[in-house]
């Protein structure tokens, strides 16, 4: 089991002093996301800090972009960091890909399959020197020019994680991935009911099985009266969001869902934390003193995933 740090809220200018200092305290992985700052840019500056610790987005927004930049970001980060990085992509909603980053959304979990197939037939080209000739229905990458073709990587290609949480969407994760970035809006029982068929589903499709498919499990921790409430809040966000629907579905809390979605509507998002009971915060989140929080993490769902990443600084490590 490998235990993670994640952070959100960072900057270009102090990424690297929080790389080094999970380095210090031992965490094997670094991931960032995708939120005000670009999380390629700042993970260049996080590998110039670090040495040993595994870096990774979680997650960089696929389609806001391209299979061919993304090939060439992710090999950049493989050679600068040594073979520490990790490439870990999501789709985002229709609404953030369509009005925010004004690109095409259709079909996203056949567009994202394709997406990571166009990656991996441009670093085999890369890799090979065969002529690259994808066409696919989303994606045609068929130019590759000695000039723009940097060569094999000498610490191979990056892993690529893929982010989650219908059912589609995670049987690709298991068909064309190497790993599964749950999301934190995940419950014990949505991960074994549904994420991990999903996954095998998808790695016999490929005709593998889950053995050293990696599963990374963030999740919700507070400790405070001010962490609850924050985990609330988060709770409530992402329970308002149809593409999340079906994880309040199958607890029977759907009627949730339909009430933070009108509120959200009417842009009420301080009150919406209001609705998440006690009950609904205990299945998404873990709660309890610091020093509890990995061994409540691991009964949890240690037999599944085989690394965590939790959504506060937890120094005490799992056992390998």
């Amino acid at each position: 089991m490998k235990l993670d740090r994640s952070a959100v809220d960072y900057t270009p200018g102090n990424v690297g002093d929080i790389a080094e200092r999970a380095e210090d305290r031992g965490y094997d992985g670094f991931w960032l996301a995708e939120t005000k700052h670009d999380p390629f840019l700042a993970l260049a500056g996080a590998a110039a800090a670090t040495e040993r610790i595994e870096l990774g987005t979680a997650i960089a927004v696929a389609f806001a972009r391209n299979p061919m930049t993304i090939a060439t970001t992710a090999n950049d980060l493989q050679l600068l960091s040594g073979g520490r990085f990790n490439l870990g992509l999501g789709s985002q909603v229709e609404a953030h890909i369509t009005k925010r980053f004004s690109m095409p959304w259709s079909k996203p979990a056949a567009r994202m399959r394709e997406f990571v197939l166009a990656i991996r037939a441009i670093w085999h080209a890369w890799e090979t020197g065969e002529r690259l000739a994808f066409r696919g229905e989303f994606y045609k990458h068929t130019l590759m020019t000695p000039f723009f073709d940097p060569g094999p990587n000498p610490h191979g290609n990056a892993p690529i994680y893929l982010a989650g949480v219908g059912e589609l969407m995670t049987e690709v994760a298991g068909e064309v991935a190497d790993g599964f970035l749950c999301h934190n809006f995940t419950t014990e029982r949505y991960l074994r009911e549904v994420t991990l068929p999903a996954l095998e589903r998808g790695r016999a499709k490929a005709g593998k099985t889950l053995e050293g498919f990696e599963i990374s499990g963030p999740v919700f921790t507070a400790s405070s009266d001010e962490e609850i409430a924050d985990v609330k809040r988060q709770i409530a966000f992402y329970g308002s969001t149809p593409a999340y629907k079906p994880v309040l579905d199958l607890h029977g809390w759907g009627a949730l869902h339909e009430e933070l979605h009108r509120m959200s509507r009417r842009q009420q998002w301080a009150e919406m934390s209001e609705l998440i009971t006690d009950e609904v915060l205990r299945e998404f989140a873990v709660v309890g003193p610091a020093d509890t929080v990995t061994a409540t993490l691991l009964k949890r769902c240690g037999d599944v995933v085989t690394r965590i990443s939790p959504s506060k600084n937890v120094l005490q490590r799992p056992e390998k």
